[in-house]
């Protein structure tokens, strides 16, 4: 296999050598972490070929909050020049290396390395911000903070090359990096868990990795709906078929299809409805749309977009570490204590508010009474609300599957939506939003005419494709294949809820959405989500991930096959009997 290489570069001390030569020597590697939270890992592999095998390395420490810890690792390793310059000036070499390292919710120092590995069983996997690798010469006054990402290796040779002194310092432009993307603490925490999960493959190569963490669906798209996708596809082959652009805001027929079907007789017509790629990018653009200016509140626990797009928008201030939160937010709090529905009474007032029902992670989905009093709320604040309905074919009952159905709603809400978890479209991106002609900013003007206006600048539309499998989901055939599937998704998470329930813990949701929301009191959610991995080798999602009031929880996900659910429970079982 050829090279692969990263794109920083530890030096090592100049040489004047004939050009071609090897030596042996140590390597030494220096990390220093900012210790926030309470756990941090490091492993790294040997790459000598005179191993037959990897040899791992690995070290635990437990730190209270903000202190700084050290780390030195020296092994043995051999290096190969080859024309090395053969001049009377000294030249630099570069190492190129391998070290993963995972450490949930912290802070590193290090120093840029370049590294290069000649590999066997290449895991594609990158490890950033939180869970970063970092190289050093032994001696911390060259260290200076950087993010870097690491393609991890099961196994190579270790290699150095000639480099010449011009190398050593990158170019760099005189743009600034955007200060409200570098307050950001971590990576985003899905992106996180599949990291983790990819080095955990890497250490247990023949385990039976199962994943109930990141909410991904996994059972087939009914065939009435590929069929539908088909034709089109095939169509675009043909003169007749061919279409090329469409309306930014979606097909005329499946807008109107989808106000008659989900919003019947609650006064949404097809011109308030906005079809997208899918509700995480409809609530990036709304975020545009409200700009920086805006104050806004969350749930607390609540999906990480909304937080992490309102901090790239500069809508905040800093994250402050002793309570976990960022500066000019407004954390509602939800919990098993106020039934997940926050004291409206404490809580300030805000331009926005976002607000998901059923609620991801928690599970939760809140009552018509509940949510008048949300409605209410906004209005006599003059706030607007922002309401992620992802999941509402999950509810049962008489608990509200959309905002507007509560009166009033339509001044003071904008729901987004998605086929996602419907109709296992995360893979094909199709959702909308529904910015109702009566919500207006204060100066009377239309929001939904700026929301347009956001939509043709910055889309060319959903794929027409992707539109006719949306039209499918939308007919008799397709409404009840999708029931079929929330209903197979449903049975898996009442296995969940009963194998928890069964070994004592506290459990919530799982009723009126996928996800099950499990109390594991006084520990830390990453060390749950890290023994369950380690111990059954099943993904989970720590609470805290979410959130400050997720502390404590695991969020446990019912996408998965059936067997693969069965068999976590029964791992789960083993581990908590």
């Amino acid at each position: 296999m050829p090279d692969q290489e990263d794109t920083k570069t530890l030096y090592l001390p100049q040489y004047k050598q004939p050009n071609n030569f090897h030596h042996d020597l140590n390597v030494d590697l220096a990390i220093r972490v900012r210790h926030e939270f309470t756990r941090h890992e490091f492993g790294k592999h040997e790459h000598d070929t005179n191993f037959n095998s990897c040899l791992g390395y690995q070290t635990r420490t437990r730190h209270g909050p903000n202190t700084n810890t050290n780390f030195f690792v020296s092994y043995p390793c051999r290096h190969e020049y080859t024309n090395f310059p053969n001049t009377n000036t000294e030249n630099s070499c570069r190492i190129r290396v391998v070290l993963f390292v995972s450490c949930p919710n912290g802070q590193f120092n290090h120093f840029p390395i370049k590294m290069s590995v000649l590999q066997h069983n290449h895991i594609a996997a990158s490890l950033s911000s939180s869970t970063s690798s970092f190289l050093a010469q032994n001696g911390f006054d060259a260290l200076r903070p950087q993010i870097v990402s690491v393609p991890q290796k099961k196994a190579g040779i270790c290699k150095c090359v000639a480099t010449s002194p011009a190398e050593q310092t990158a170019y760099k432009t005189k743009v600034s990096r955007n200060g409200n993307i570098a307050k950001l603490q971590a990576g985003y925490l899905f992106p996180e868990i599949g990291r983790r999960k990819a080095a955990h493959m890497l250490k247990y190569p023949d385990a039976q990795v199962i994943s109930l963490g990141i909410g991904d669906t996994t059972e087939p798209i009914p065939d009435v709906i590929t069929k539908a996708m088909a034709k089109r596809a095939l169509g675009l082959s043909t003169v007749e078929g061919y279409s090329g652009y469409g309306a930014e805001q979606g097909e005329k027929e499946l807008r109107a299809r989808l106000a008659s079907t989900f919003y019947a007789n609650l006064g949404i017509e097809e011109d308030d409805i906005f079809v997208s790629d899918g509700a995480k990018s409809d609530i990036s653009r709304l975020q545009v749309l409200f700009g920086s200016n805006v104050t806004m509140a969350v749930q607390d626990p609540s999906y990480p977009a909304y937080v992490d797009s309102s901090v790239i928008m500069g809508q905040t201030g800093e994250y402050q570490i002793d309570v976990e939160k960022f500066g000019k937010i407004e954390y509602m709090k939800c919990t098993p204590e106020n039934d997940f529905f926050p004291d409206l009474s404490k809580v300030s007032r805000t331009d926005i508010i976002f607000f998901c029902s059923p609620n991801n992670p928690t599970g939760s989905a809140a009552s018509r009474e509940q949510l008048i009093q949300l409605v209410k709320f906004a209005k006599e604040n003059g706030s607007i609300i922002v309401y992620d309905s992802a999941y509402a074919m999950y509810v049962s009952g008489d608990t509200p599957k959309s905002i507007f159905e509560i009166p009033g709603a339509k001044e003071v809400a904008i729901e987004t939506a998605s086929f996602s978890k419907y109709a296992g479209f995360t893979g094909v991106r199709l959702g909308w939003t529904v910015v109702p002609k009566e919500l207006k900013y204060s100066d009377g003007f239309p929001v939904a005419k700026d929301f347009n206006r956001i939509v043709c600048t910055g889309f060319n539309g959903a794929s027409n494709i992707a539109q006719s499998g949306g039209l499918a989901c939308l007919s008799p055939e397709g409404l009840a294949a999708m029931r079929e599937v929330v209903g197979f998704y449903k049975e898996n998470t009442q296995i969940i809820v009963d194998t928890f329930t069964s070994l004592g813990f506290k459990v919530y949701g799982g009723k009126d959405a996928p996800y099950v929301w499990v109390h594991f009191p006084g520990q830390s959610s990453w060390d749950v989500f890290s023994e369950i991995l380690e111990k059954t080798h099943v993904v989970t999602t720590p609470g805290s991930g979410f959130g400050p009031a997720g502390e404590g929880f695991v969020r446990v996900s019912a996408f998965g096959h059936r067997n693969n659910v069965l068999e976590a429970c029964r791992r789960f079982k083993e581990l908590y009997k």
